[in-house]
């Protein structure tokens, strides 16, 4: 390690002195500054006339569908179902009859979930997103009053349908919530 009075000072950069950047001085080889130097003095790149590739945007139905999955695919739990690699389905045995028999929500257990849970759960949230969106449709004045009803309709009912389904999903997740 060189001493502070060995050490040459900071450049500024505001002299007319080369900068260690500089790549005249990059190294003192006579061969390789040959090397660098010679061939560009008769060779010249060639006039390369490429058309650089034009991307099209996306239609809006395109980037709505892509939103809507990536919704999907968030609430449904694909990240937690990737990592832990629950069952598809759960089984119980029934205590009077001995058998066994589906089931289908991890009751009691906040933290953790089946595959067709998170799926269906998924599926709901995303209905009353599809509600929602429909029901804003109705509200177009350009469109005709049938179909304006036909889309209110949809809309209302798959809300409605949406949130009873959720509801009951969170009820035979957690017994006893919201009693």
């Amino acid at each position: 390690m060189p001493l502070k009075s060995e050490t040459q000072p900071p450049s500024t950069g505001t002299g007319t002195g080369t900068t260690p950047s500089d790549p005249s001085n990059a190294s003192i080889d006579p061969i390789l500054l040959v090397l660098r130097i010679l061939p560009y003095s008769f060779l010249r790149p060639p006039r390369l006339r490429l058309k650089l590739p034009t991307l099209t945007l996306p239609s809006p139905m395109t980037v709505y569908a892509l939103v809507l999955l990536t919704y999907f695919m968030v609430v449904s739990g694909i990240v937690y179902d990737v990592i832990v690699e629950p069952p598809g389905i759960g089984s119980t045995q029934d205590r009077l009859t001995g058998s066994v028999r589906p089931v289908v929500f991890l009751a009691g257990r906040v933290n953790g979930q089946y595959i067709i849970e998170g799926l269906s759960s998924g599926f709901m949230f995303v209905l009353g997103g599809i509600g929602i969106v429909l029901m804003d449709l109705a509200l177009d004045r350009n469109r005709v009053k049938s179909v304006k009803v036909s889309y209110a309709t949809a809309g209302i009912s798959s809300v409605v349908l949406a949130y009873v389904m959720s509801m009951l999903f969170l009820r035979i997740k957690i017994p006893g919530y919201l009693y």
